[in-house]
Order: C-alpha cells, then structure tokens, then sequence
C-alpha cells in the first residue's frame, strides 16, 4: 500500500502533466487558427483558377496540354503526408491505413493491377518511418530528407515542381496524394487524390461557376492560357494539401492533448481521493493511540 508521501508525489506529477498538456493543447490550438487562416487564404486563389480552367473546358476551344495526358499506369507515385512530431493520436495511423486502402483500390483499378509500381513519398519524419514497414516488392520508399511537413512557399513550388516534371518526363505515368483533409478540429477525412495527369472531372464539382453558352474571346490564345494556368492550379493544389495537413495534425494533437489531460483530471480525482482516505486513516491511527495510552 502507498504511503502519504508516495501519494503526495503522485499527485504532483499528475498535476504538472495536467498543466503541460493543458499548454500544449493551447499551443496546438493557435497553431491550427494560424493554417486555417492560411487556408481561407488560399482557397479563393485556387477557385478563381478552377472557374478559369472551367469556363475553358465549356467554351468551344481546342487547347491541349501534357499535364492531361493520360496513359496507361506502369509506374506512378504517390505523395504521402504526415507529421513530423509525435502526441498527435492516432493521425499517422489514419493516414498510413488510407495509404494501404489506396494502393489495394489502385490494383484492382488499374489496368496494369499487381503489375503496377508504386514509389512513396513520404512528407513527415512519423509518416516516413511507418512507410519503411512496407514489405512490398512493388511498393518503394524514396528518401525525401529535403522535404518536411513544414515546408511552405518556394520549398513547396520546388517539390511540386519535382513531381510534376517527373511525370512530364515520363518517370511517372501518374502521381496521387494521400493526406487529411480538414474540417474542423473533431473532423479530418482520409483522403486519396489525383494530382497528374489532371482530369476533367477536377473542375465539374459543385462551387466552381463556369459559364457555359456564353461566347468568348481569348487573349491570347485558349491553347496559351490553359497552358499557362494548369501548372498554377497544380501548385495551388499542392500548397493547399501541406496547409491542410499542418492544420489537421494540430487538430488531432488538439483533440489527443484534450484526451490526456481529461485523463489527468480523472487520475488526479482518484489519487486525491486516495490521498484524503489515507491521511484520515493516519489521523485516526493516532487519535486512538492517544485515547488508548490515556486508557492506560
């Protein structure tokens, strides 16, 4: 059985783990206010290049472009995104099975099937080291040391610069991504998605206005404009998955710092409890000494 002083320094270390994650669910919070904000940032950039590439798509223009070629499958990546810290809950796990669900849906799709290789890249120390359990004679990790969940402007221009024209030169025959798509801070959806070669079905969802039946003139040419447009979309894309990723993670560790500090509380409750019973036993012990011995 614990003593009074065991209980004691229980007690105070539950307490200061409750403050420290207390702190760091503050922490977590206005580091995910900062991505969302970042997102409502990005998003109109990324509509008003969807309505463009839209009302293009429904004009009578012929235009062309390599991003759109589709071929058959050999060969493709696909980017994986995670967290480069840990105490974020079971969010890498989330992400690692939707990657596994991913790669089995694409063997069934594909035409090339069991056939099909698949080079990972993993963006995320936590991600990277679940991805190296992969025992798979056509699935292959590709080091990407240079490339970090935290990466933002130029480093992200770089990286899907890189992947793009790895597909362009025919390294790639097509390349997805796997990451969490944000909601809010209880909901982030595992989500799966073509980057190259771009479909037209990117464009005919619901929130991007297109205006079809209406006659244009394109200065200059449909051909130069959706050339020149089509690899800002594709940025805009990339930019968007590493804010939504940086927010969902802040949001799960949100949720796991919640979960361990409610789990504190309840584990300091008991040990107080614990410690209160303890102590009125001692209190007791002693009074009866003191009756007995002037019994006595």
């Amino acid at each position: 059985m614990a003593t009074l002083r065991e209980l004691k320094g229980r007690i105070g270390s539950v307490a200061s783990s409750e403050k420290i994650t207390g702190a760091m669910k503050m922490i977590s919070s206005a580091k995910m206010r900062k991505e969302e904000l970042a997102l409502k940032r990005l998003s109109p950039f990324r509509t008003q290049i969807e309505t463009v590439i839209a009302n293009l798509l429904s004009a009578d223009a012929e235009f062309s472009s390599p991003l759109t070629e589709a071929r058959e499958v050999r060969r493709m990546a696909i980017v994986v995104f995670g967290s480069d810290d840990g105490l974020c809950g079971a969010y890498n796990v989330n992400v690692f099975k939707q990657l596994i669900e991913h790669i089995t849906y694409l063997r069934g799709q594909l035409a090339a099937g069991e056939e099909v290789q698949f080079d990972i890249y993993p963006v995320g120390a936590k991600i990277q080291k679940a991805c190296l359990k992969l025992s798979d004679p056509k699935v292959k990790i590709v080091d990407t040391a240079d490339v970090n969940s935290k990466i933002t402007g130029d480093n992200v221009r770089k990286f899907s610069d890189t992947m793009v024209g790895d597909f362009l030169n025919g390294s790639y025959d097509r390349v997805d991504t796997v990451y969490m798509k944000f909601r809010s801070v209880s909901r982030q959806i595992p989500t799966a998605e073509q980057i190259v070669p771009v479909v037209a079905e990117t464009f005919a969802k619901e929130g991007v206005e297109t205006a079809s039946g209406r006659p244009y003139i394109f200065e200059p040419s449909a051909q130069e404009i959706f050339s020149s447009i089509l690899p800002m979309f594709l940025l805009s894309v990339m930019q968007e998955i590493f804010t939504e990723n940086r927010a969902s993670e802040q949001a799960a560790r949100i949720m796991a710092m919640q979960s361990a500090n409610d789990n504190a509380k309840k584990l300091l409750e008991q040990l107080q409890l614990e410690y209160n019973k303890l102590r009125q036993q001692s209190i007791t012990t002693e009074l009866l000494d003191i009756v007995g011995g002037q019994v006595r």
